[in-house]
């Protein structure tokens, strides 16, 4: 479980991220700037941006050819046809649309608007996508950082979400590595005596919403490390996470 007290870190000095830019010595040299030395434990949180343009995931928009399907969708919602199109590639199915929103389940299961692609933060006329395995993405990330700094360490790779029935976004993790996605309290006793059966905290999601707090959405400030957190090692990745569809009383 984490400990009583816990650092959110943010690494500051990262500069913008192309296609082809080494992650790993960005993020050193951010960190070496900043004089932050990584510890055992520590949990190294980046976000999908730089993660995505460094894999070449964005796309420009004058290079898609939306279908009949994706112009009918982007006339009803009030969308860029290209965008749409982009969102139905990148898509398993259509689980809702109205409102000028269209909510998809992705290519690796999450649920969530236009497929995880977003368009700000970006060139005029270009559209971001997903990693394409993000957990693999920390999984690399974890590997060559660890190589670097001789010390034991985690990778959380986060993207902002929005939540059924509540107004807001919050972060939440797409990607991890080295680290247990959920704490398992099932069988425990609470103070009161009383047996926990279901109870399971979503640990690397926590991690990513605490991070979100330093990095924020215009500070430039993708990469953020936190301290104190006790955790299992596992490489069960966030993909774990996603709810088979006899298991999920929602879709």
């Amino acid at each position: 479980m984490p400990a009583s007290e816990v650092r959110v870190i943010p690494v500051r000095g990262i500069g913008r991220v192309a296609r082809g830019d080494d992650l790993v010595e960005t993020i050193s040299r951010a960190l070496s700037r900043g004089g932050v030395a990584l510890e055992d434990g520590d949990i190294v949180v980046v976000t999908q941006k730089v993660v995505s343009k460094s894999e070449g995931r964005l796309v420009r928009l004058e290079e898609v050819s939306p279908t009949r399907r994706a112009r009918s969708i982007a006339v009803e919602l009030k969308k860029d046809p290209r965008l749409v199109e982009l969102v139905l590639r990148e898509s398993k199915r259509v689980v809702r649309k109205g409102q000028g929103v269209l909510i998809t389940e992705t290519l690796h299961g999450f649920v969530c608007a236009n497929s995880g692609i977003d368009m700000s933060n970006v060139e005029e006329g270009h559209a971001l996508l997903l990693p394409v395995d993000p957990d693999l993405s920390a999984r690399r990330l974890r590997r060559r950082l660890e190589k670097a700094t001789g010390r034991r360490l985690a990778v959380v790779v986060t993207d902002t979400f929005g939540r059924p029935w509540r107004t807001g976004q919050t972060d939440v993790a797409i990607g991890c590595s080295g680290i247990a996605p959920t704490v398992d309290l099932s069988g425990r006793k609470d103070p009161y005596g009383h047996v926990l059966r279901v109870t399971q905290p979503a640990l690397v999601d926590e991690v990513a919403a605490a991070s979100e707090l330093v990095m924020g959405k215009l500070s430039m400030v993708p990469v953020s490390v936190v301290r104190g957190v006790s955790y299992a090692r596992s490489e069960a990745g966030v993909r774990s996470l996603v709810l088979e569809g006899r298991l999920d009383l929602f879709r």
